[in-house]
């Protein structure tokens, strides 16, 4: 089964209030993926691969999140270039991290992880933005 089975994208929009499950993370998906890779699910820089430059200390944390919920799904670091398991990936991080379903620390925390720095994640922040405009 995966995330994306248990984390629906809903058609509309979503307040901040709703659960994830019930959250539409796709026009900030899509802005993302268009900042990191311009859509390319084979683009690599540095320790960073796929459409959403997942780095192997985001997918080591989704396993460690899977593990804690008792799941037995595990992601690889091939997974990366799945568009599909990065959106899970996505979905994954933020059920955990951002319960409101906050855009802004979703976008910031993507960037600069959950403990990131508002200043350091601004122009990242801005350019998503843009996107998703």
């Amino acid at each position: 089964m995966s995330i994306l089975t248990l984390l629906p994208l809903s058609a509309g929009a979503a307040k901040r209030s709703e659960s994830s499950a019930q959250f539409d993370w796709s026009d900030v998906i899509d802005a993302i993926i268009l900042v990191e890779s311009e859509g390319n699910p084979r683009a690599v820089s540095g320790n960073s691969a796929g459409a959403m430059q997942i780095t192997p200390i985001l997918v080591k944390e989704c396993n460690q999140i899977l593990s804690g919920r008792k799941s037995k799904l595990r992601y690889t670091l091939q997974d990366r270039f799945s568009l599909a398991k990065s959106k899970e990936m996505f979905l994954l991080i933020q059920s955990h991290y951002n319960k409101t379903n906050d855009v802004e620390k979703a976008i910031r925390s993507w960037n600069g992880g959950p403990n990131y720095s508002v200043r350091a994640t601004n122009g990242y922040y801005r350019k998503v933005m843009q996107r998703m405009k």
